[in-house]
């Protein structure tokens, strides 16, 4: 069955069929769709109509869900070249909010992936691309709110000091201030978080390449570039994200034989903090902060430690799906509760509308926080017969995302 809608005008002055869009193409691929031959079809879409933006992004995001990073990003710029403007519509064509996502241009990893978010719901999603060489059009879709989805990584830095000026006094709510998202690297995040009550992150360092292997040569300690540090520490390259060359180094010599398998010149490092239950397996939440209140998106169990939902065999164990049902059933009353000091100390240092945290606990049951993002990929893609309390839960992140939209609109009279 083709999967792509009846056309629509989206925004280049032509008529061409509409965005299929990273929800509905991700989901294909989790419930394992082979997106090959959507592929090919949606490359004869383009040959045969240059034009059509929609074509090259959907043949972008299926390159990069298939691995093909440097042809995604290839075929991404042929997107753009074409249109900045991308579209979601409301379900059913019932539109109550017109939201414009303010996007940067790179992988899936890049930007806030409003699309899952607003999918399915009575608000129409509108994201325009920009970047430094790609400045925001004299004439902008018309919206009731801006949502600025830009990450924070180091190439998005001068986009985001631009965004922050074009924003200051625009004349509809802005949320997600640029100026804040900049404070989101995990060296900025831990000077914003260390001393928070009740929150544990551990010190997070930026080391150039040279002086990573001067420790691993013993030539200089690792207590000189983290104090009171040993050995084991996490390192992992600049700008990555998804586990992506996040190693656990035991020794100076294991600096080296890491360093020879990776081609960045700049890592973030840490101490390993051990933070196994009593029962030996480690457990790691993805919650979201909207307008400052904590939503579970989900919480993954593991032997190992460096845990991600995917690789965490949460399919495969009934048990640890029953431990995750009742920890979402209980959220608000056990581990929001506690952790209430915590997530209030978060939310106004951070200073954002909606943030992502991936967090634990430790032994002596405070927050540990591993990462604190506005770029998580929250979402309800997982099998209803296989997960089916995420469903409740997660209709409770949205319907709080919803709310937030028409707070920041109700706060914000539209000008006459």
């Amino acid at each position: 069955m083709n999967p792509v809608p009846p056309a629509q005008d989206s925004g280049n002055g032509e008529q061409q069929e509409p965005l299929i869009g990273l929800p509905s193409l991700m989901t294909m691929a989790i419930s394992g769709v082979d997106l090959t031959p959507l592929g090919s079809q949606l490359m004869a879409r383009a040959e045969s109509h240059p034009n059509d933006g929609n074509a090259y992004m959907d043949i972008s995001t299926i390159l990069q869900l298939k691995g093909n990073h440097d042809i995604a990003m290839a075929m991404q710029i042929e997107a753009l070249k074409i249109q900045q403007l991308y579209r979601q519509p409301a379900a059913d064509g019932q539109c109550k909010i017109r939201l414009l996502a303010i996007v940067a241009p790179g992988d899936l990893m890049s930007n806030t992936p409003v699309q899952f978010l607003v999918e399915k719901s009575d608000i129409s999603l509108d994201m325009l691309y920009v970047a430094s060489d790609l400045p925001l059009p004299d004439a902008v879709p018309e919206h009731d709110l801006v949502f600025i989805a830009a990450g924070e990584p180091d190439e998005n830095r001068p986009l985001l000091n631009q965004l922050a000026q074009l924003f200051k006094s625009w004349p509809r709510p802005v949320l997600n201030a640029p100026d804040r998202i900049a404070s989101l690297s995990r060296d900025s995040a831990y000077a914003l978080l260390k001393s928070a009550a009740g929150v544990v992150m551990p010190v997070t360092v930026r080391i150039d390449k040279w002086i990573l292997e001067k420790v691993g040569r013993n030539e200089r300690p690792i207590s000189s570039v983290i104090p009171e540090t040993g050995f084991p520490i996490i390192v992992r390259p600049v700008g990555s994200h998804a586990g992506r060359g996040l190693m656990k180094l035991d020794n100076p010599g294991a600096i080296l034989d890491y360093l020879q398998t990776m081609s960045e010149n700049e890592f973030y490092i840490a101490p390993f903090v051990d933070y196994r239950g009593e029962d030996g397996l480690y457990r790691k939440c993805r919650i979201v902060l909207i307008e400052g209140r904590p939503f579970v998106c989900h919480m993954a169990i593991s032997q190992d430690w460096m845990i991600h939902y995917l690789n965490a065999g949460m399919a495969d164990s009934a048990e640890k799906r029953d431990e995750e049902a009742r920890f979402m059933a209980n959220f608000d009353e056990d581990f929001a509760l506690r952790h209430a000091e915590a997530f209030h100390a978060i939310n106004e240092r951070i200073g954002l509308d909606y943030l992502g945290i991936d967090c634990a606990e430790t032994a002596d049951g405070q927050l540990l926080i591993f990462e604190v993002d506005s770029n998580m990929i929250v979402h309800a893609m997982d099998p209803v017969d296989v997960f089916p309390y995420k469903q409740t839960q997660m209709r409770k992140v949205f319907a709080a995302f919803r709310e937030m939209l028409i707070n920041a609109m109700q706060r914000t009279p539209r000008p006459d």
